[in-house]
């Protein structure tokens, strides 16, 4: 039922949005209403004004029940409205009958409201759906549909204009807002041989971009395809909603059949007193701010992560977040940055640190290698390849050349000891690149994975929290130790392979099922490598996951900026989405039960059902939204 009712409430709103015709003849029916209570009118015209408005505020409602009768869907809150305001009408409490039907109206009105609210800030930030592609042909560019271009073609995009498919910039250059990927605002400089990802916008300049991927395939589709199926993953206390609406509907509606026949049976009591409750009992009994706002608090989280730039795939996924103990974290790529970079230079023959890798920088200038990579853009200067010649390279070792009239030796330990330079070995977290000139130890350079700035945020914000973090890498022990020990992490296990990092995290898997509370465990990863780790979890999380496909494939949420600390971002929300599921279900399962039963004993009237049952839907409505008020 729960499902049923948010599609009618859904269906019901897009009449609102598209004429408002429904909210006009409400406003119609409430007016004639009044103005036939307060002026005296001819009973028979009167009887015919009240069904006018009666049918003019409730008659989409009576023809749902009955196609849902006609359907087999008897039991559903259509149903519950209809035979509580045909029975009042029956009885000749017709204001009655009409104030329902346009009191609940107006409380679906509400409720349709906040669902468009909570699925705008969805909306808003995946405003990314592009409307044409400018696409080059023999005859000059031509407007289509992105559906419509292939691989290979080459497409233009100006300023201001929606990137519309994935593919590489052969021609421009120009910065993009990628605020819509990542929900972040800082722009990326786009230029010749960049990827250009669908769904950024151009702020400025001309790119001339060649497609590689199908408009179905690209980073646009996919994160629309992502979020729109979000809400089809139910969490378990959504589907209690769905069993309990089952058994309670049919329930209450027994209970005033009861309410109206028993007593005067049984105490001889005046039938149409008794039959006055049972109506009021049933309008009292629609559940409509438990199946609205149950559904509604997951969907507002879901929005509320979706503006801060985390993708979660459904509401299962926030129970799990939500009772988070262990958090796992991959190294590579997500509390590092995955690129190679000079960390430390140790001069110990009194030539300068700028010196050390100027000479490092030349005598690798010839090779691709990352620490080669990594040396050269240490340097940050240009080269004069002039002053190198007799380069030799060994495999694995590192490399000999003649760098200004000096013999200059840059690698491991083995290259020292092969051309007998004294040296010290050292152990440090990194890559170890030991100098010599004119076979003199001038000292060593370490290059290694640089940690993300963001990182040690992440692990202090995880710790407020209670959360237990862990580290598994393939890296080797110096390296992991010397992350893990900046980081502050609670354990680390090192030189992983793939498998190894299965097994291990089985192992933490197994520890978390012993602690109370059915805790979860998360892993972080980059969403390529770890594909099999982060499926194995309760939540897998990518990172760096922009324009990553297998990232979105792989995982349960979606880091879009590459940032760890939105992973304790999005355990905060959670636990906030849970708390706020947790007071809805107790205020309205609350409140329901006490006016049911004062409505059984006539304490109060049919008028005041429905203004309780309107003022708890909206209350609870009201408290869901909070949701997306949550930031990172």
């Amino acid at each position: 039922m729960c499902e049923h009712h948010c599609c009618e409430t859904q269906e019901h709103g897009h009449k609102h949005k598209h004429g408002a015709s429904p909210m006009k003849r409400v406003a119609v029916a409430f007016a004639v209403t009044a103005a036939v209570m307060l002026f005296p009118v001819p009973f028979v015209l009167k009887i015919a004004i009240f069904l006018a408005a009666y049918l003019l505020s409730g008659g989409d409602v009576l023809l749902r029940a009955l196609k849902n009768i006609i359907k087999g869907e008897v039991f559903d809150e259509n149903f519950l409205m209809s035979i509580a305001t045909l029975g009042a009408f029956a009885i000749g409490e017709y204001p009655e009958a009409v104030m329902v039907m346009v009191l609940y109206q107006t409380g679906e009105y509400f409720q349709h409201r906040a669902v468009e609210k909570s699925k705008k800030s969805i909306s808003d930030l995946m405003d990314i759906r592009p409307d044409y592609a400018n696409l080059q042909t023999i005859d000059g560019l031509k407007k289509v549909s992105p559906s419509k271009v292939n691989v290979s073609d080459v497409i233009v995009v100006k300023t201001g204009e929606k990137i519309p498919l994935d593919g590489v910039v052969i021609e421009g250059e120009a910065a993009v807002d990628t605020s819509a990927l990542t929900g972040e605002s800082a722009l990326r400089a786009l230029s010749v041989d960049d990827e250009a990802l669908s769904g950024c916008i151009n702020t400025n300049g001309f790119l001339k971009i060649k497609v590689t991927k199908p408009f179905g395939d690209s980073t646009v589709s996919k994160i629309l395809e992502l979020v729109e199926n979000a809400s089809s993953k139910k969490a378990k206390t959504e589907n209690f909603i769905t069993k309990f609406a089952r058994y309670y509907t049919p329930a209450v509606v027994v209970g005033a059949l009861l309410l109206a026949v028993v007593p005067p049976l049984v105490f001889g009591a005046g039938f149409s007193v008794w039959l006055q409750r049972a109506l009021t009992f049933l309008v009292i009994s629609c559940p409509c701010a438990l199946v609205i706002s149950i559904p509604l608090s997951f969907f507002a989280g879901i929005g509320g992560a979706s503006k801060n730039g985390v993708l979660i795939k459904g509401g299962n996924y926030i129970e799990l977040l939500s009772r988070a103990d262990t958090v796992v974290f991959d190294k590579t790529g997500t509390l590092t940055k995955g690129s190679f970079a000079v960390t430390k230079v140790i001069e110990k023959a009194g030539v300068s640190k700028e010196e050390m890798i100027k000479y490092a920088a030349m005598a690798e200038y010839y090779s691709n290698h990352p620490i080669a990579l990594s040396l050269k853009n240490a340097y940050k200067n240009d080269i004069d390849e002039t002053k190198i010649k007799d380069v030799e390279e060994t495999a694995g070792n590192g490399v000999k050349a003649n760098v200004e009239g000096h013999s200059i030796l840059a690698g491991n330990g083995k290259l020292m000891e092969k051309y007998n330079v004294e040296f010290e070995k050292e152990q440090e977290a990194g890559t170890v690149i030991y100098l010599s000139c004119d076979n003199r130890y001038l000292g060593y350079i370490v290059i290694s994975d640089e940690v993300k700035e963001d990182a040690q945020k992440a692990i202090r914000k995880l710790k407020q929290s209670d959360v237990t973090t862990v580290m598994l890498t393939g890296d080797s022990k110096s390296a992991a130790d010397y992350t893990a020990a900046k980081l502050g992490l609670d354990r680390v296990y090192s030189g992983l392979l793939p498998s190894g990092k299965v097994e291990k995290l089985e192992e933490i898997l197994a520890q978390t099922a012993e602690k109370q509370g059915k805790k979860s465990v998360i892993f972080v990863g980059d969403g390529i490598n770890d594909a099999p780790v982060l499926a194995r979890a309760d939540v897998g999380a990518a990172m760096g996951a922009l324009g990553s496909d297998a990232a979105i494939e792989a995982a349960d949420i979606v880091i879009m900026d590459d940032k760890p600390s939105k992973v304790a971002f999005a355990i905060k929300l959670a636990k906030k989405t849970m708390s706020i599921v947790k007071q809805n279900i107790v205020f309205a399962i609350g409140t329901k039960v006490l006016f049911l039963a004062l409505g059984a004993m006539g304490f109060v009237t049919m008028w005041g059902a429905v203004f309780a049952d309107v003022g708890v839907s909206f209350i609870a409505i009201l408290n869901a939204m909070r949701t997306l008020r949550i930031r990172a």
